[in-house]
Parts: C-alpha cells; structure tokens; sequence
C-alpha cells in the first residue's frame, strides 16, 4: 500500500486520499500507477485529494503499482577514458527527457567485474545501457532475457545494439596516409575482449589490401596514454611508418614517446586516433583522429532501453533485440599525419 507522510508526520494512505476523492481505493492506484487507465476527471479528483493530504509516493511504491522504478542503468568499461563523456551525456539526457534517473557505473574493463555489477542494479532498474562490454555474448543475453539490455561498441546476436559503422572512417584513414606514401600502416589494438578492436582491425587489414598497403597488429598492455608509450618501441621495431590506434589516449601516449625518443611527427611518423576525444586537438601537433557521434550512440541505447520495456497499458512485453542503429564515423585531419614519404 503506498503511503506518504501528510501533515504533522501522519501516515497518509490511498484510502485517506479515496474518502476525499468519492472513489475506491482501487481507483487511486490506477489514477497514481497507471494514470491513462482512468479519466482525466477522476485524475483530476485523485490528484487533488492527494495534494490536498500532501501525498508524495515513494520511489517503492510507485514501483510497485507501476512495475516501473523509473532507472536506467549504464555501465561503462572504463570511467576515466574521455571516450565515454559525450555517450554519458547523451544517454543522460535522453533519460531526463522521459523522467529517468541513470545510474552509472563501470567494469574497469573486467568482464567479471561487469557481470557482478550488472546483476547488482538490475533488480532496482528498468534496463541497462553496457558501453563497450567485456563480458560474454551468453552473459549479455541471459541479462537481456531477465530486462531490456543495449549494448553500444558491440553486436551481440539477439540483443539491441549501438555500433559505429567504422568502415568509412578506416578507409578515409588509409587513402590518406597512402597519399602520402605510407606503405606499413601499424594498428595499436584495444584490449583482446574488445569486439570492436577486433571489428576495427578487421576493416583496417581489408582496407590495406585493396590499396596495396601492408596492416600490422600491434598488442598494447592497456587502452590508455601508457599503453601507447609501451607500444612505442614494437611500432618502430615494425617497420611502420604510420599507425592507426585503438582509441585517441592510446594514440596520445604513442606521440609522446616517439617525440621522447626525437621521432619527428608526422615528418618522420605519422599518428591517427579513432573516437575523437575532448582534448584531442590539445596535442603538439594536433591528433588526426576517426570521430564517432557517441552523443547520439547514448542517447540511442537508452531510447532502445525505453522502446523495449513492457507496454504501459496491459504489461505485455515488447520484443527485445529486434531494434540497433549503426552511427556513421569520418576522418578529422590534423597535424599529426601527413607528411608525403614517396611511395
């Protein structure tokens, strides 16, 4: 039974709100879970009465006459990559825009870690939005299966997902460092859990071999500034004269130390990012990246979320990974590539 403290700390209930409303009990539930199964009128009677009793439901009881906590939760792999910003804010706002609290939190790139916290907030939430998940296909869908799951950065078969169609932007990446004579082009790869480090080298070997360019996978200790300066001496020791990184933190931290070592950019190397970061443009020279809308991919996978849950007016379910959306991503030239090498 829902309850509110009314004046002087009484415990209202729906049935103090029914004397005054002139309905029954039951119809006060309807009026305050489920406002569209009644008449704006009797609405408009409950809603009085309750104002009149000062009665605020709680989060709980709502929950419990709505089948709805009014949360979303969104679980990133790693909080502190600036890669994941502009996605929080889009899924923040979309969540704001329905009346939606999110609740975030992240793996720290565990895909154990993950699954624990998943199962954690999935009972006090509507959906989950996974950014970027380490966790297994059967382990998404089981969660799916239980409530409405979206994964963006991946393809789970079964599951609504947000993907970057990388293809574009890889390919804009490798004709223009081919245009300036690049024949070895070194990919500093993301973690091996990630399907879309593997979707992104996937698209950057095809990429080479149609333009008779020769991709070399370079393992990195961590997606971060100090994995890039880690990989530093493999992707000299290559033989590659340009590298296209997982992510623009890697990147960064390969340009550091290759200008450490006296590696001139991009007159003697060339550097490309991919996610396009705030602050990507700070460097000495700037980072030549592949942007992605992660504004958009958030916003996205919470409307997929909402879109998935069961219908407000009989609870029946809604199909769940029938919906996806694959976001467009383009190269920003900067100063850190560029320099014509003569083929």
């Amino acid at each position: 039974m829902a309850k509110s403290s009314g004046p002087a700390g009484t415990k209202v209930t729906i049935y103090d709100i029914a004397k005054i409303a002139g309905v029954n009990p039951s119809t006060v539930s309807r009026a305050l879970g489920k406002p569209e199964r009644v008449s704006a009128k009797t609405r408009k009677l409950v809603e009085q009465a309750a104002a009149e009793l000062n009665f605020r439901a709680s989060p709980l009881a709502r929950s419990l006459l709505t089948g709805r906590t009014g949360t979303v939760g969104l679980i990133v792999a790693d909080i502190t990559n600036p890669s994941y910003f502009d996605m929080i804010r889009g899924a923040q706002a979309a969540a704001a825009a329905n009346g939606l609290t999110l609740v975030l939190a992240e793996s720290a790139e565990s895909a154990a870690t993950e699954l624990r916290v998943a199962r954690r907030i999935q009972p006090s939430t509507d959906g989950i939005v996974l950014a970027s998940p380490r966790m297994s296909d059967p382990e998404i869908r089981a969660l799916n299966a239980t409530k409405p799951v979206t994964v963006i950065n991946r393809s789970v078969a079964g599951v609504d997902s947000v993907v970057p169609d990388v293809e574009p932007g890889i390919s804009e990446a490798v004709r223009h460092l081919a245009s300036g004579g690049h024949r070895r082009i070194a990919f500093l790869a993301g973690p091996d859990t990630s399907w879309l480090s593997a979707r992104r080298w996937e698209c950057l070997r095809s990429a080479c071999e149609w333009t008779g360019r020769e991709a070399l996978l370079i393992p990195t200790t961590a997606p971060t500034a100090e994995g890039g300066r880690r990989a530093a001496r493999d992707v000299i020791a290559s033989g590659a004269t340009a590298a296209l990184c997982f992510n623009d933190v890697l990147a960064i931290g390969l340009m550091r130390e290759l200008q450490a070592a006296k590696v001139t950019i991009p007159d003697e190397f060339s550097v490309v990012g991919f996610d396009n970061i705030f602050g990507s443009d700070f460097t000495t020279p700037a980072l030549t990246t592949i942007a992605a809308p992660f504004t958009e991919a958030g916003a996205t996978a919470l409307s997929l979320v909402l879109a998935a849950l069961p219908n407000a007016d009989d609870g029946s379910p809604n199909v769940r990974g029938a919906g996806g959306a694959e976001l467009p991503t383009s190269l920003i030239v900067r100063g850190s590539s560029g320099r014509l090498l003569g083929g």
